[in-house]
């Protein structure tokens, strides 16, 4: 089986979604997909303080990328949203400073 693919330049947000067949729940490829790319592709780079999110960075192009999980009324926030996020955005929100907060 190949590996999902890699971030496309034009790509700023991917939505996973959990799938119920018949009293069962499994996740898409979309899902998946952010599964592997913050695993192997994406550099971790800090965790929020209370730990609904992380911040990562695309060694390819540097862009910094935030993993949350938007639907917090389901249990363990629902299925992984992965977004572009701003260096201003980012430094705000993980108390950092960037060199660039462009």
């Amino acid at each position: 089986m190949d590996d999902p693919p890699t971030l496309r330049p034009d790509e700023t947000q991917l939505d996973g979604d959990w799938v119920i067949t018949r009293g069962v729940v499994s996740t898409d490829q979309v899902e998946g997909r952010i599964g592997w790319l913050t695993e192997t592709q994406l550099e971790r780079v800090v965790d929020s303080d209370d730990g609904w999110s992380t911040l990562y960075r695309d060694p390819q192009d540097e862009r910094l990328w935030e993993l949350t999980f938007p639907q917090s009324g389901i249990h363990g926030g629902g299925p992984k949203r992965l977004a572009v996020i701003s260096r201003a955005d980012a430094a705000a929100r993980y108390r950092m400073t960037f060199a660039d907060t462009g």
